[in-house]
């Protein structure tokens, strides 16, 4: 099903909403229409993956606890192969399992029950984010190359396979050479979100996956450095 909206925004951002629960997709698409988005809907972790792999969304809004095919396996399925956002409905609160949501590339996570404003505001921040890197430029650092046209990251002419937020959060840090940003500050900058929202472990996560995909010994990092007690920064 596809419900458009009344709004006229600049674009029509079009959002996946996976749960198995009608009452709640109803709602969710609901106050997502109202806000000028084009909503989809799927009801079980099959369907979701068939969406996701036969006419990817702009963003999905993927619920964990799915019959059958979790969230989890859903993102596992189709991650390799897609750049599509995603933010996680969850009831589950444990570290382990947000930390999982990341480590397979989710962008933000909502824990039930949740308002439906923060959501919509959620899905904004997360789809302005990646207008906003789309639109940036390209640089080269001794044979590592980031081009925000593409959205593309290589080294030494190797495409890496970043997800999205990854590239976002490598692109940061390279657009400031040497500049340390805390983990408070990139949530705030990469992700356009604060503590209350989000856990600063998700920075954690996010950049030991770039460095898991960028780095020759990640021990020892060549481009992303910890400064201890301090943050993150990009060494060219």
């Amino acid at each position: 099903m596809v419900m458009e909206g009344q709004g006229s925004p600049r674009r029509r951002w079009r959002v996946l909403v996976v749960d198995d629960e009608p009452m709640v997709r109803e709602v969710v698409a609901s106050y997502l229409t109202r806000e000028g988005f084009l909503v989809s809907e799927a009801g079980d972790g099959q369907r979701a993956v068939r969406c996701l792999e036969s006419d990817p969304p702009d963003l999905a809004v993927l619920d964990v606890m799915l019959p059958g095919l979790d969230g989890f396996e859903v993102l596992r399925r189709v991650g390799p192969d897609t750049d599509v956002p995603v933010i996680f409905l969850t009831a589950r609160t444990e570290e382990l399992d947000r930390v999982l949501g990341l480590e397979l590339g989710a962008d933000d996570y909502v824990v039930k029950p949740f308002s439906p404003r923060e959501l919509v505001a959620r899905v904004r921040s997360v789809l302005r984010r990646v207008e906003r890197s789309s639109s940036g430029g390209r640089m080269e650092f001794n044979g590592l190359v980031i081009d925000g046209e593409t959205r593309e990251v290589s080294i030494d002419d190797e495409v890496v396979d970043l997800t999205a937020r990854e590239f976002d959060l490598l692109a940061f840090l390279a657009s400031s050479p040497r500049q340390v940003f805390s983990r408070q500050q990139l949530l705030e900058q990469v992700w356009h979100s604060s503590s209350e929202w989000q856990d600063p472990s998700t920075v954690t996560v996010h950049i030991r996956r770039c460095r898991r995909k960028i780095e020759t010994d990640i021990e020892n990092p060549r481009w992303i450095q910890t400064v201890w007690g301090v943050g993150y920064r990009f060494v060219p």
